[in-house]
């Protein structure tokens, strides 16, 4: 069932942003209210613990590849064009 919700005393600026938005996305500006929700409600935003994690994983998982000088550029670009 759905649920009806009224917003009151809504800022007139908010209101433009809001709309402009909508029309951006190709939504109703009900329909953006419901998406800007599930974006700050639903979705779980990842922490930045978890961020850290993920970044030194990469850092270790490119750890042992060679540093990206121009001559390195410059043979991966020949090589790419063979």
């Amino acid at each position: 069932m759905a649920i009806h919700v009224t917003i009151k005393n809504m800022p007139p600026k908010l209101y433009k942003k809001l709309k402009v938005r909508a029309a951006a996305h190709r939504r109703s500006v009900n329909s953006e209210v419901i998406g800007c929700l599930e974006e700050v409600l639903i979705r779980q935003r990842e922490s930045t613990e978890s961020l850290l994690k993920k970044l030194e994983e990469l850092r270790n998982r490119v750890a042992d590849a060679p540093p990206l000088t121009d001559e390195f550029l410059r043979k991966a670009k020949e090589e790419g064009r063979s």
